[in-house]
């Protein structure tokens, strides 16, 4: 006779069923809550940069992308390290999050760094037609999209410390 085995019967098996509830829910999930506050740290702090580079407060960096710190870096960052000091720089979660981290800074730092300097050559191109020309009152393309080399250092810097801060204050 073949025997059927429940859940009920199986008990708590964490191997079979993951672990408790109370340890699923968000305030105990220290990779992502690294994650989000680097993201916001850094989207904060590229008011203040960009006060520095240009002497004027402008309070919609912290919703654009580009400048200094990259937020991009600082969460994939933030949230690789939290990962592999949780569970170790052998475990798969933290090979798939420093794979993940690795393409999106290279992204940031290469593709979308290319692709915000094309667009300001071609508004600048746009600027030179005449006002009768087609494309004269086509809206002007998002030049900061990407980031240097230094921004995507500095937010991977920046999210390394707080997936520190965060797993010693834990």
């Amino acid at each position: 006779m073949d025997e059927v085995m429940t859940v009920a019967d199986a008990g708590g098996n964490r191997a079979l069923y993951g672990s408790p509830p109370s340890q699923n829910m968000l305030p105990h999930n220290l990779p992502i809550i690294s994650a989000f506050l680097a993201f916001a740290l850094a989207q904060f702090l590229k008011v203040f940069t960009n006060w520095y580079k240009e002497k004027r407060w402008d309070s919609k960096k912290m919703i654009s992308s580009g400048g200094m710190p990259s937020s991009h870096s600082a969460t994939v960052t933030a949230l690789a390290l939290a990962i592999g000091l949780e569970e170790g720089a052998g475990s798969p979660a933290f090979a798939i999050a420093l794979v993940l981290a690795c393409v999106v800074m290279y992204d940031a730092s290469g593709v979308r760094l290319h692709a915000g300097r094309q667009a300001e050559l071609l508004n600048q191109i746009v600027c030179e037609f005449p006002s009768e020309h087609p494309l004269s009152t086509v809206k002007p393309l998002r030049e900061l999209l990407g980031h240097t080399p230094i921004q995507v250092a500095a937010g991977a810097v920046l999210g390394g410390v707080v997936a520190f801060l965060m797993r010693s204050t834990s």
